[in-house]
Formats: structure tokens, C-alpha cells, sequence
């Protein structure tokens, strides 16, 4: 196994862990057809404000949501809509290694 398939399947790993958690996979799937904002995915999906701020300021970091549109609303305050860029994410693993393939 060569250093850079070491490299490709600890970010895989990574990928899929980070997938796995609750809060992240609600995020995603939630926002995988049409932007929305922090407070529509937090009510849509009975998650903490705080904490859904928080995971998505890291999944944008990450390149796994970004920023689709911004508006303003009624009370004058800017409201950012995301939009997940993963559409479906397969992973196969067999004695050959981990492969996953992700869809945009």
C-alpha cells in the first residue's frame, strides 16, 4: 500500500465518520436539494440552534456545504442559505482497501 492510498483512505474514514454523526448527517441530507437556513434546518430537524451553527460553519470549512444564496429578512438581518455539494456518497470496502465515491 502506497503512502498516498494511506492518505486517500484516512480521508475517506474521516469522510465517513464525519457523515456519520447524527447531527451532520440531518445537516446534509437535509440541505441536499434546497438551500436553507440555519433556523430552518435546525426546526426541520429538532436540532440546538448552537449546535447547528456550529457544525455548519465546519462543514462549510470542510467544502461539504456552502453558502447558495443570502436574503435579508423582516427585521432588517442578513439570513445565509446553505446547499450540501454531496449528493450521495458510496463507500465499498473489501481486501483491497476502502473506496469511496462521492457524488455532486
Amino acid at each position: 500500500m502506497s503512502l498516498s492510498t494511506d492518505y486517500e483512505e484516512k480521508k475517506s474514514l474521516l469522510l465517513l465518520r464525519e457523515v456519520a454523526e447524527m447531527i451532520t448527517y440531518k445537516i446534509i441530507t437535509s440541505t441536499m436539494y434546497s438551500a436553507k437556513s440555519v433556523l430552518q434546518i435546525s426546526t426541520e430537524n429538532k436540532l440546538p440552534l448552537s449546535s447547528t451553527y456550529k457544525k455548519i460553519s465546519s462543514l462549510c470549512k470542510a467544502g461539504i456545504l456552502s453558502v447558495e444564496r443570502a436574503s435579508i429578512d423582516d427585521n432588517g438581518k442578513k439570513v445565509l442559505y446553505y446547499r450540501s455539494k454531496i449528493k450521495a456518497i458510496e463507500a465499498c470496502l473489501n481486501k483491497d482497501g476502502l473506496a469511496v465515491h462521492i457524488r455532486k
